[in-house]
């Protein structure tokens, strides 16, 4: 597949249309005394080819080195002038082919333009209609097409260093070896199905990472023993928990009871003193009674008598008058002294009986515990339950984690005895040996150095064994890495078409005035005479003097002719 033509265009305006040929295809900047260009768009030539084969629209404008920097003027001009991308394939340049005719715009939702032949499609049936179209028997999910063309597009740091390594720099060993397998016309259908299993594996470690960020699974097993033996003790301190129901009611009861024993106890001391009172004034009246000697008071009341006739009464009737009044006083004085003692019997038995209920209350309180103990006892044991559950979980979750990684460890197993046995090890050295010819010689007549790839079964830290493909030079010298890169671009499309594997026969390059100048020389002539496309921006006062003509050049750009026009 070649490409044809690239539009670019604005409505009904074409800013510009720049066809392409076969053999060497030079995008030049004029501009004098330049080291690596001016911005003038030449490196954007390649970009927009990229971009209709599925390449993010922030690759036209975003500064590729900081991933940060937009170059807003480019920006606005391709959004607010609706600019389309028009980019067309075809199989043969010559033969005039059916052509395949790819359109992007950099709108978003409605306003996007997406089309292949016509066909509007979402962004993932995209990348799956350019992959039916040009490798039609590749429908494994890996390597994806954007893989598959990586080494065709190199206008990207990583690409223009890197000979294999021409993805970002995220992408595993594993997704390499998938893809050079393919590359290589090396059959090997579980490929996806490896790196499906690789993908998943890494997800289960970082899963099981996470859960044992804090502690290992033996450290939650170790917990967990100790929380059920908590738990254990905890309910058996809960099921011989002395609750007594009736608790605040005893508590109100006895609370009650001491108020009455004290109103009780009351009565009977206001009792007892009135009793004491009454008993002290009865002393004090029997005291009062008259003992004097009665036969002298009597010789003395009739000596009385004999001067005084007016006296009636005899001296022994006014004594016992007097003692009689005292008497009846006593009388009247402890008149309620039964009363009282009855009083006080029936208090002091009243206080006794409540005296019984305050030591029975009592007893039955300080052997219970109260609701606030038990509610502390069930609040520990909701804890210990939620630690339990806690931990239970994270040991289930890490059980299952383990029983999935076994489980794709063994299907990891069962592709790699598959993958690295002698019978398929045979074919990559067979289909590898295959390339290096073209490879070497290649190399050896453009540069007179012989480059080669080999592999190596590596085992990586996890313990997983990959292909692992690398380029090197055979005359075991320093080499020139940019004259690596293009030897092994040409050798593949040529190696390619030998073993009827599908591919793209153009290859796009950027930065080529870093290469010696015989280098592309050599390439130009390479190329001119074996059906294949090598696109390149170069400086035009880089250029070696074979190169500097018109044929050769596809679109001429500098200060005052920018690939936008934005200026004009």
């Amino acid at each position: 597949m070649f490409i044809k033509t690239l539009i670019i265009s604005s409505g009904a305006k074409v800013i510009r249309e720049i066809e392409f040929h076969k053999g060497l295809n030079l995008i030049v900047d004029e501009s004098e005394h330049q080291i690596t260009g001016n911005s003038v768009g030449k490196t954007t030539v390649l970009k927009l080819v990229d971009f209709c084969l599925g390449a993010n629209p922030k690759h036209i404008y975003v500064d590729h080195e900081t991933k940060k920097q937009e170059y807003k003027l480019v920006k606005d001009f391709l959004i607010n002038n609706k600019v389309l991308i028009t980019l067309i394939l075809t199989a043969d340049l010559d033969l005039g082919t059916e052509d395949i005719v790819i359109e992007r715009n950099f709108l978003a939702r409605r306003e996007i333009v997406r089309r292949i032949n016509g066909e509007s499609l979402t962004e993932e049936e995209f990348d799956i209609k350019l992959n039916s179209i040009l490798f039609p028997e590749h429908r494994a999910n890996k390597p994806t097409f954007r893989q598959i063309i990586s080494h065709n597009i190199r206008y990207k740091d990583e690409s223009i260093n890197n000979t294999l390594k021409t993805l970002d720099s995220y992408t595993t060993d594993a997704e390499y070896e998938t893809l050079y397998l393919f590359l290589f016309g090396c059959e090997f259908t579980k490929g996806n199905s490896k790196q499906e299993i690789l993908t998943k594996i890494k997800q289960e470690e970082t899963y099981k990472n996470r859960l044992e960020k804090n502690q290992t699974k033996t450290t939650y097993e170790t917990a967990l023993s100790l929380v059920n033996n908590d738990i254990e003790k905890l309910n058996h301190k809960k099921s011989s928990f002395n609750l007594n129901e009736n608790f605040e009611e005893d508590l109100d009861k006895l609370n009650v009871v001491k108020y009455e024993i004290n109103k009780t106890s009351a009565v009977i001391g206001k009792l007892n003193i009135r009793k004491d009172l009454i008993r002290e004034a009865e002393e004090e009246l029997k005291l009062s009674k008259s003992n004097i000697d009665l036969r002298q008071l009597e010789i003395i009341y009739e000596q009385a008598t004999s001067k005084i006739t007016s006296l009636h009464k005899s001296f022994i009737d006014l004594v016992s008058f007097h003692n009689t009044m005292i008497g009846e006083k006593v009388k009247f004085i402890t008149k309620e002294l039964p009363a009282i003692e009855k009083s006080i019997t029936e208090q002091t038995n009243v206080l006794k009986r409540l005296l019984e209920d305050e030591k029975k209350l009592t007893t039955e309180i300080s052997k219970s515990e109260s609701f606030e103990e038990l509610e502390g006892i069930i609040a520990e044991l909701t804890e210990k339950h939620r630690k339990k559950g806690e931990y239970e979980s994270i040991i289930q979750q890490l059980n299952e984690v383990e029983s999935n990684l076994k489980g794709l460890n063994n299907q990891l197993t069962e592709i790699d005895n598959e993958l690295f046995n002698e019978d398929f090890e045979q074919v990559v050295k067979t289909q590898l040996y295959k390339f290096n010819t073209y490879f070497a010689t290649i190399s050896n007549e453009l540069y007179g150095e012989q480059y080669a790839v080999k592999y190596d079964i590596t085992t990586n830290s996890k313990r997983q064994r990959i292909y692992k493909f690398s380029a090197f030079n055979a005359n075991m010298s320093s080499g020139k890495k940019q004259g690596e890169i293009s030897c092994f671009d040409l050798a593949y499309t040529l190696f390619a078409d030998e073993e009827n594997i599908p591919c793209l026969h153009f290859l796009l390059n950027d930065k080529k005035e870093l290469m010696h100048d015989n280098q592309l020389v050599k390439i130009s002539e390479f190329v001119n005479r074996n059906n294949i496309q090598f696109v390149a921006s170069i400086l035009k006062d880089k250029l070696p003097g074979e190169l500097d003509k018109d044929e050769y050049f596809v679109v001429q750009l500098s200060q005052t002719n920018k690939l936008f026009r934005i200026k004009e």
